[in-house]
């Protein structure tokens, strides 16, 4: 019998090796990934809240008032939920003459922890919490 010159397939040392260079970037990749999607559900937020402003001040130059009415506003429901689900956002009436809209986070995970409000009022004012950069948060 002649002995084969050449060895096919894998041995276990090569595939030992590819699964630790894979869970390496695995363990590089998911962080970034779950602060992309952090970002990403934030802005999401701030958008919406960003359009209530736009939008009450239409209504306010046409009624004389600001309403708390989402669907006055042009959302599908009162309260608004963003399209990931991740942020309910109201809106409530101090005044004629004044409003204030949050969106607070109704996810769990490490986010919640971080930026779990955000608010605008209708003087402009930008709050969160419970960290307060929020607003300004690229990461």
């Amino acid at each position: 019998m002649q002995l084969r010159r050449y060895m096919s397939g894998v041995t276990l040392i090569e595939l030992m090796i590819v699964v630790i260079i894979v869970s390496i970037l695995a363990a590089i990749a998911f962080p970034n990934y779950q602060e992309f999607s952090a970002r990403a559900k934030r802005n999401e937020a701030k958008t919406a809240l960003l359009q209530i402003k736009i939008n009450q001040e239409r209504f306010y130059l046409n009624n004389n008032t600001f309403t708390q009415d989402m669907t006055q506003l042009g959302f599908s429901a009162d309260p608004f939920t963003t399209d990931t689900g991740s942020y309910v956002v109201a809106v409530t009436t101090a005044s004629p003459t004044n409003f204030s809209a949050t969106a607070t986070y109704q996810l769990g995970g490490n986010e919640a922890t971080k930026c779990v409000t955000f608010t605008i009022d209708g003087r402009g004012a930008q709050t969160s919490g419970p960290e307060a950069n929020c607003w300004d948060r690229t990461r």
